[in-house]
């Protein structure tokens, strides 16, 4: 269960107690050993209680463990991102050593960057060798659409999770020969909440966007566009047929991170793919 954002299974008991060992990764010929914390969390859910206390004078006196229960729940969900931030120093670390470009691909459901990523990689293809890891919470449709293209991929289904993590992606670079790769895109969860505090390694985070969510989004869910650095307007081939204002959204964009570059595309049209193939170019070239 995730202790940050709640996300798991509808369990109702919580107990939090650690537990660390070592497994051996490998990948290619090169294998490495570290340290894996697990977390058993579990939740008591909203189910608060309180204690009636005789003090020494004989005085009852009622403690509210609201409160307390509160106070621990912030200490869990502290912990909880500290143990991740961890593991994706770990991974950063091992994609910097392989000189891999690692993506983080966020957005809504619906926003269109499976299909995006689709014509990404065959336009890629013989210039860069790419992986993608596939962030669902059930079914493998994505990898088998990203299989299609040439490109392994690895299908990770998080279940009642809304998010994958850096434990997940590290121990799904194991399919891939690492020494082999330019360019590895983790498509998450379509979320534009949990996603945003979650460190996986990557390089960058990219946010796509459609023009058929709303200029607002950027307001709406402030964290994502703030600690994206490439927004992706998606599916302007469609703003003839709406009334999303392009201006609008990119002030809202803007007033979230001044940092955020944006790239207005469509994966149908083509359009604005270049200047999408040419930004990873650059950072390639980091």
């Amino acid at each position: 269960m995730c202790t940050t954002c709640g996300c798991g299974p509808a369990s109702s008991h919580q107990h939090d107690h650690e537990h660390t060992h070592e497994h051996e990764h490998r990948h290619g010929d090169l294998s490495h050993t570290h340290p894996h914390p697990h977390s058993h969390d579990h939740d008591h859910g909203d189910q608060h209680h309180h204690h009636d206390h005789l003090h020494d004078d004989g005085q009852p006196h009622q403690h509210n463990h609201d409160e307390v229960h509160r106070s621990r729940k912030i200490s869990i969900e502290e912990d909880g991102l500290a143990k991740n931030n961890r593991l994706a120093s770990f991974n950063r670390a091992l994609f910097k050593e392989k000189g891999i470009l690692v993506l983080n691909l966020v957005s809504s459901p619906g926003s269109g960057k499976t299909t995006l990523l689709e014509r990404t990689l065959r336009d890629l293809s013989g210039n860069y060798r790419c992986a993608v890891i596939e962030g669902d919470q059930q079914t493998d449709n994505d990898a088998r659409r990203i299989a299609a293209t040439g490109v392994p991929v690895k299908q990770i289904n998080t279940g009642a999770g809304c998010h994958l993590d850096a434990h997940m992606v590290m121990h799904a670079t194991e399919a891939f020969d690492l020494d082999q790769l330019d360019i590895l895109f983790i498509e998450n969860v379509g979320n534009l909440v949990c996603p945003a505090a979650f460190d996986l390694g990557e390089a960058h985070k990219v946010v796509v966007l459609s023009v058929t969510e709303g200029e607002d989004k950027p307001l709406k869910y402030p964290q994502m566009f703030h600690n994206s650095d490439l927004m992706l307007l998606n599916k302007v081939d469609l703003l003839p047929h709406l009334t999303f204002d392009v201006a609008q959204c990119k002030q809202y964009a803007g007033r979230v991170s001044h940092d955020l570059a944006i790239l207005e595309v469509s994966a149908t049209s083509g359009q604005g793919l270049d200047a999408w193939y040419g930004w990873l170019q650059q950072e390639l070239g980091r």
